[in-house]
């Protein structure tokens, strides 16, 4: 069978086959790794908004992506609560400040999100049952993925945040997303604390939840017909699909890891194609005497493409082991939500296999001349 054949060609020239096979795990890597920054970008994107309790998003019409927002008037969402499909609107502040002990060193910017931790804005269990250590005065909560250059994080320990001393009330894990290297929540009151010439009527984010069994779509229709220019409005679709192609098309991220997961697909194919090409040239006396006795061109196709996908096969595990290696340091290093998917393996798979594919049939050419009259 062409099945059989391939594997003896492959295991006869076993140091070209292992060549082979070391270049084509180094494209997979890099489509793994490519891949999977080109995901996890975005998501990092939508970390906090994944953890937010909402069905439309109010926002200025100058907003970008979370960290650039900009503010609206606290008005906008009273505006919104005359909608009959609205329940209930929230505002979510947005600000930011030095962290420093009290005893000097380093002055650290660390992102603040000023709520009222009565509204039950985040799906978060830490955060929901430290409601209490919210509400007293001067103390926030702090996200245990702040970086570990920021000090302790224990519950008790005060500290210099945007000026005023602030005490620990105690830690919450979510994630920083693309906030900063730290994140603190702080009561709208706390939060006005340490922001004092901040107006107080000015929001930057709005949290709008529906009635049950309102459909968001007809209900963002509704609110944007009551609010003005200044403000947008977004369901949690459109919310997601502004984000991704934000940090896709407007990023350099995009193009960054976009025509990486290119550039590794075509080196892929170039490798896995000079060694079949080498092969077949080798090979070729061998080739044409199958021909002679009888083989057919398609059976000789087959046994060619048979080799492009055992290698692939082969290279493929140790690729797939390695990357989630690199997935877990950069996990720890960099807070980025960077993980494998059932999706994204399935994709990585189909896109080696037509790498693979692409590779036998470029080689094919050469086993065109393996023609028994003019070798023998």
């Amino acid at each position: 069978m062409p099945l059989q054949l391939a594997w003896r060609i492959l295991v006869d020239q076993k140091g070209r086959t292992l060549l082979a096979t070391g270049g084509i795990f180094i494209a997979i890597l890099l489509i793994f790794v490519e891949l999977g920054f080109f995901v996890a970008v975005p998501q990092g994107g939508m970390l906090i908004y994944d953890h937010l309790r909402f069905d439309l998003l109010v926002c200025s019409n100058k907003y970008v992506f979370q960290s650039q927002s900009g503010q609206f008037p606290r008005a906008r969402l009273a505006a919104a609560m005359t909608v009959p499909e609205v329940a209930k609107a929230s505002p979510l502040y947005l600000g930011g400040g030095k962290w420093q002990d009290p005893t000097g060193g380093l002055k650290l910017d660390i992102a603040v999100l000023g709520f009222d931790p009565k509204a039950g804005i985040f799906a978060v269990p830490d955060i929901e049952r430290q409601v209490a250590a919210l509400e007293r005065p001067d103390t926030v909560l702090v996200d245990s993925a702040t970086r570990s250059l920021f000090g302790s994080l224990q519950e008790g320990r005060v500290v210099d945040l945007a000026g005023r001393r602030m005490t620990i009330g105690g830690q919450y894990k979510l994630g920083t997303g693309f906030l900063g290297l730290g994140v603190a929540l702080a009561s709208e009151a706390n939060f006005f604390r340490m922001a004092p010439g901040r107006p107080p009527d000015t929001v930057n984010l709005g949290l709008v939840t529906l009635k049950p069994g309102v459909d968001p779509d007809q209900a963002a229709r509704a609110v944007r017909g009551v609010l003005p220019a200044d403000t947008q409005v977004f369901t949690r679709s459109e919310l997601v699909a502004h984000e991704v192609a934000y940090w896709t098309i407007r990023t350099a991220t995009g193009l960054i890891f976009g025509s990486g997961l290119v550039v590794s697909f075509v080196v892929g194919i170039m490798v896995l194609y000079q060694t079949l090409a080498t092969q077949i040239t080798r090979q070729l006396p061998q080739f044409a005497t199958l021909k002679a006795i009888g083989y057919s061109a398609r059976y000789l196709d087959a046994v060619v493409l048979f080799e492009a996908w055992l290698i692939m096969a082969v290279a493929f595990l140790p690729a797939l082991g390695a990357a989630l290696a690199i997935y877990a340091l950069v996990r720890a290093q960099t807070l980025l939500p960077l993980a494998l998917s059932a999706s994204q393996l399935g994709a990585v798979f189909a896109i080696t296999l037509v790498m693979a594919t692409a590779s036998a049939f470029l080689s094919l050419g050469g086993l065109r001349r393996a023609d028994p009259a003019e070798i023998f």
